[in-house]
């Protein structure tokens, strides 16, 4: 008799990869998990950690993070080393232009699922203590949360290698340096081929390749509207204050849809720096203290291969007004590449073949949407 299971290949050891094989094994599969590298190195480990359900787009979006956030509570409980907090987040109104849009978020008929709160500045101070800069107002938003991104892949891998099934058998397999080069699928098998000439079988692959549109399946992955995005980043020394939350100022309502209502036209001018770089505010404290700060966007290939110091001095000033003091020297500075639907779409998820599915471009939601984008995945390969 057939078992009850069915084995799939995962391609790819990032956020996405990472939750499908969660999602996996929690639906019965067993599951052989193949990242290219030592350990994956790219955009899952180049970003702030935020679980961000505040900015996102009324309607399915919205939906979506809300369900993974909840799959977020549900994956910490079992793997209590994540590192989970639920912080929530503040966004920071410096001028009267900001405040009126969060004036019309709060009167959205969503608002209530996204738990936004207006505060003044005063109940912002006890909501942060930190927070004695130059602000107005701040809105409130109580589901977002972060991991830590230099150990969040980490905490899920150890947790899926130690799995084991109600028959106490294990269902896992990673393999790394396993660059993958070819995935067909014949009538009873899919056949996985690595560089090695190393071959797996297996029913069903789930593709997971990140902002890497070229290596597999490049003519799918060559959507008009499937592009990838470049950020710079930074880390500062240890602050000693605490974070209660994490932070966001005005700038980050022009990028996130969550925010469209009429008084966002009302909005100033950027900082020429800003408006250049495409810059937004956002500040995570890790837990040792030290600052996650950023971030640009760059969209047009091919990408400077040099870091611009210009935004980090400009969001280093930024976020020491907000706080009310000079924040630490930058330590590390970095920059990323991730795959973005520029149409708004939750991810890009294409059927190759009835049993070979690929799942990238979430954009920079990948942390905040990867369970639910998982969970709807294993659905889908059901069908």
């Amino acid at each position: 008799m057939k078992a009850s299971f069915v084995k799939i290949i995962i391609v790819g050891g990032g956020i996405i990869g990472s939750t499908h094989a969660l999602a996996a094994l929690a639906a019965g599969h067993e599951v052989l998990h193949l990242e290219r590298d030592p350990i994956a190195r790219s955009a899952s480990v180049r970003n702030f950690g935020l679980i961000w359900v505040s900015g996102r787009k009324s309607g399915t979006e919205l939906a979506f993070s809300l369900r993974a956030r909840q799959l977020w509570d549900e994956i910490s409980n079992r793997i209590p080393n994540l590192s989970l907090r639920a912080n929530g987040s503040l966004t920071l109104a410096i001028n009267s232009a900001e405040v009126a849009v969060m004036e019309e978020c709060v009167k959205k008929t969503d608002a209530h699922d996204r738990g936004w709160e207006l505060l003044s500045k005063s109940e912002t101070i006890r909501k942060n203590p930190a927070l004695n800069g130059e602000y107005l107002a701040a809105l409130y938003c109580p589901h977002d949360a972060t991991v830590e991104p230099g150990s969040v892949l980490e905490s899920i891998r150890s947790y899926l290698l130690e799995y084991r099934d109600n028959q106490n058998k294990r269902k896992y397999q990673l393999l790394n340096n396993m660059d993958i080069v070819d995935v067909q699928e014949f009538t009873e098998r899919v056949t996985v081929t690595a560089r090695s000439g190393e071959k797996f079988d297996c029913d069903k692959a789930i593709i997971a390749p990140g902002a890497d549109h070229h290596s597999l399946f490049a003519e799918q992955l060559s959507l008009p509207a499937l592009r990838k995005v470049r950020i710079q980043m930074m880390s500062t020394a240890p602050l000693d204050l605490e974070l209660t939350t994490s932070i966001a100022d005005g700038d980050s309502m022009r990028y996130y849809p969550g925010y469209d209502v009429p008084a966002l036209t009302e909005l100033p001018a950027q900082d020429p720096i800003a408006a250049e770089k495409h810059v937004q505010l956002l500040m995570v404290q890790r837990l040792d203290g030290t600052l996650t700060i950023g971030d640009t966007h760059e969209y047009s290939e091919p990408f400077d291969f040099a870091l611009d110091e210009r935004p980090y001095r400009y969001l280093h000033e930024v976020a020491s007004n907000l706080i009310g003091a000079k924040l630490p020297d930058i330590t590390r500075r970095w920059d990323g590449v991730y795959s973005q639907r520029s149409d708004g779409a939750i991810c890009d998820r294409q059927f190759i073949s009835p049993n070979i599915i690929t799942v990238t471009g979430p954009g920079g939601r990948g942390n905040t949407l990867a369970p639910a984008i998982a969970e709807e995945t294993l659905t889908l390969l059901k069908g």
